[in-house]
């Protein structure tokens, strides 16, 4: 498999991020070469862990401002670069990524390189469609979930207008402003340099790839390949009985309504204190981060 590597110095001193990525080797489906993935690892290595998973086109700068409270809580926090984005290696042939490979990464770098247990999950966007995935099909890996603007879509549902027409662009762009996107993605403009720090993993197009495919992955028909893998992750989170929160921001176009499936059908909803995120918009970790980590500090604490 060809892949791209972001060099090192594109990630120099970025503003509100000290932290320092680890490195995983997880699997090349092809047969070739392992494939680079990079995490976070904060906290004590002993602690209570939370994984943090972003979505696109963003990567685990997005939870600069989550860490800290959550880390000062006493929690260990494991935020990984999906393969595609950040740190991690980048396939250039854009049919190497599939949504099943994304889980399986995730999967590989989870629970066999940190052989993780009683996971408190939060995600968003694509982290959700990855995450989800492994609370479906790992439940005993998990001891809670806590999602914010995401879902875990098979194909059965209609995509909304704001959905179908990101698709479109993310297709047809000549060029894809990945920290200009994000920036658009809020209620307020970042500045040029968070702007830059987005955009830092992607030096070029050919960065990219990952990043052009994602929006064609979700699945938006019934003859999606996903869509038998999401049913069955939908089957198993119907019988999850485990604390399951909902944060979704106020300020939010593309998955607005989407936590009313999650409290109808997902009994480990039912009693908790859900919350809206006034003031945050589709990248509300970006915006309202240290907020959240009161949020899923006081789910840990409660549960």
């Amino acid at each position: 498999m060809d892949r791209v590597r972001t060099p090192d110095e594109r990630f120099a001193d970025l503003p509100d991020f000290p932290y320092v990525s680890k490195y995983a080797q997880v699997s090349d489906p092809t047969g070739g070469e392992t494939l680079r993935m990079a995490y976070l690892d904060e906290g004590p290595s002993d602690a209570e862990v939370v994984v943090l998973l972003h979505g696109e086109p963003t990567w685990s700068y997005l939870y600069r401002f989550m860490i800290p409270g959550l880390v000062d809580a006493g929690r260990r926090v494991v935020v990984p670069d999906l393969v595609g984005f950040g740190r991690s290696d980048k396939p250039t042939p854009r049919h190497e990524y599939t949504y099943a490979r994304h889980v399986e990464w995730t999967r590989e770098l989870l629970f066999t390189h940190l052989d993780l247990t009683d996971v408190t999950f939060f995600g968003q966007d694509w982290g959700s469609l990855v995450g989800l995935r492994l609370v479906g099909e790992h439940p005993e890996r998990f001891a809670r979930v806590a999602l914010s603007n995401g879902g875990l879509p098979t194909g059965d549902e209609r995509a909304s207008d704001a959905f179908l027409a990101w698709q479109e662009f993310s297709q047809n762009a000549a060029e894809l402003p990945i920290g200009r996107i994000i920036s658009g993605g809020c209620v307020n403009r970042l500045s040029d340099e968070v702007i830059a720090a987005y955009d830092a993993p992607f030096p070029d197009e050919s960065y990219k790839e990952g990043a052009r495919e994602f929006p064609r992955l979700v699945p938006t028909s019934t003859d999606d390949p996903a869509h038998d893998a999401n049913v069955a992750a939908w089957k198993v989170l119907a019988r999850f009985t485990k604390p399951f929160l909902l944060s979704f921001s106020d300020g939010e176009p593309i998955t607005r309504g989407g936590d009313k499936k999650f409290l109808c059908d997902v009994p480990g909803t039912k009693n908790q204190a859900h919350t809206t995120i006034e003031g945050g918009g589709h990248f509300v970790q970006e915006e309202k981060g240290r907020e959240l980590a009161d949020v899923v500090n006081g789910f840990i604490d409660a549960t």
